[in-house]
């Protein structure tokens, strides 16, 4: 199958989904478009008892898909600037320390739990995991993801440092989970030997540290441009083409693209909207990425549940993921809750932030791609995709389908 012909069947079929669940089943757009996803994914599953022929060339057309290149190469470049272009980074500076904390204390500190916890339980539960290859996990299940969320969090009246944490958090800590990932990777393969603790501090700076000013470079450039013209056709082609160009050049120069493209995005949205953009510019660029944002949500959730065809669920696998969604959830609220205590005479969040930013940090589709990105040559690479998939399913739908009764619980004078 031609790429111009799976992209129209992906498009077809998101665009139906969608509408379904806006005319029907009425859910939060990534959550109700995952569910028929994965239901339609249940059926074709069905279907293979009565036409196996039929089911295999499904299976074989999903498979051609290669996700974890779909997401990296194309797909979080624009989603994570749209995120940050649409993220109000002047209130986001007020609650800089609570974010920057739970993005890189958080996620390494998870990832150190999740990553020792998953050793001790697959050896408990028989199953041999390298330390190595548990905590290449941890790296990769502790990122959160905005997305499922942010049209829960919209319809209710959260304290404003508590969604921009949510949010905020979720932005930067997607580049520090893929940093960390590609760091642990790297010894899994090559070996703890070949590289020191240096080397890998090094490594991690060099992909954080460049990213970050990368993205400030980055989101000067289109700053300036924007500036010196108004032409609203113009700027809105200037932001894709940095999006575009930037992320290929960040890739070519071996630092973090994500982190890249937040900084890049919460500069755009900030100094261009009030600086360089008229009115209507702003207005263009703003619907444009908006658009974009809400078109790429809709294929990635449904390539999530289409994932459902080509993962090999082994009956033994059951157990393990089920005690590693328990302790997924456990790490991230001791890894929230631990800076919190540190931190908190400097930060604005009550006692109860630390549930709310437990139970609002869904996974999503980045995780699932880093786990599909794992070389088949390693050692239970289907065991970490399975348990990494479930945990995603339990977080996007258990999660946010429970959070609004949460919030209500929580926040009763606010939703």
């Amino acid at each position: 199958m031609n790429v111009f012909t799976l992209i129209t069947l992906l498009i077809v079929i998101s665009a139906l989904f969608a509408y379904l669940n806006t005319r029907w089943l009425k859910l939060p757009d990534a959550i109700g478009i995952m569910v028929l996803s994965l239901g339609f994914s249940a059926v074709l599953i069905s279907i293979n008892a009565i036409q196996p022929t039929w089911f295999t060339l499904v299976r074989q057309t999903v498979a051609e898909i290669d996700f974890g290149r779909v997401l990296f190469d194309v797909m979080l470049s624009f989603l994570l600037f749209a995120g940050a272009f649409h993220t109000d980074a002047t209130q986001l500076r007020v609650e800089r320390r609570s974010v920057m904390l739970f993005a890189l204390v958080g996620v390494l500190l998870s990832t150190t739990l999740v990553g020792t916890g998953l050793y001790l339980v697959a050896d408990w539960l028989g199953f041999t995991l390298s330390f190595t290859l548990c905590l290449l996990f941890g790296a990769l299940i502790s990122p959160t993801d905005p997305i499922a969320v942010l049209g829960i969090l919209a319809k209710f009246k959260l304290p404003e440092s508590v969604k921009l944490n949510i949010v905020g958090e979720s932005l930067f800590n997607d580049g520090v989970g893929v940093v960390a990932f590609a760091t642990i990777y790297q010894i899994v393969v090559n070996g703890s030997e070949s590289i020191s603790m240096g080397e890998i501090a090094l490594l991690f700076l060099e992909e954080a540290g460049g990213g970050v000013l990368f993205g400030l470079a980055l989101g000067y450039g289109m700053y300036w441009l924007l500036r010196s013209i108004n032409h609203y056709q113009t700027e809105v082609i200037i932001t894709i083409a940095g999006v575009m160009g930037g992320y290929l050049l960040a890739q070519k120069l071996h630092i973090s693209g994500p982190l890249a493209m937040v900084v890049a995005g919460l500069f755009v949205g900030d100094h261009a909207r009030e600086e360089a953009m008229s009115h209507q510019t702003e207005e263009y660029v703003d619907k444009f990425w908006e658009l974009i944002d809400s078109i790429l949500n809709a294929l990635l959730f449904v390539l999530i549940g289409l994932e459902l065809l080509i993962i090999d669920f082994q009956s033994g696998f059951w157990l393990i993921c089920v005690v590693t969604i328990v302790l997924v959830l456990l790490a991230r609220f001791i890894s929230i809750w631990i800076p919190f205590r540190l931190a908190r005479r400097w930060l604005d969040l009550d006692h109860r932030a630390p549930i709310m930013l437990t139970w609002g940090g869904l996974r999503g589709g980045l995780s699932i791609a880093m786990a599909l990105s794992i070389p088949n040559e390693l050692p239970q690479k289907d065991l970490l995709v399975t348990i990494t998939y479930g945990v995603v399913l339990f977080s996007v739908i258990g999660q946010g389908l429970t959070l609004e009764r949460l919030i209500r619980r929580l926040y009763p004078a606010e939703s």
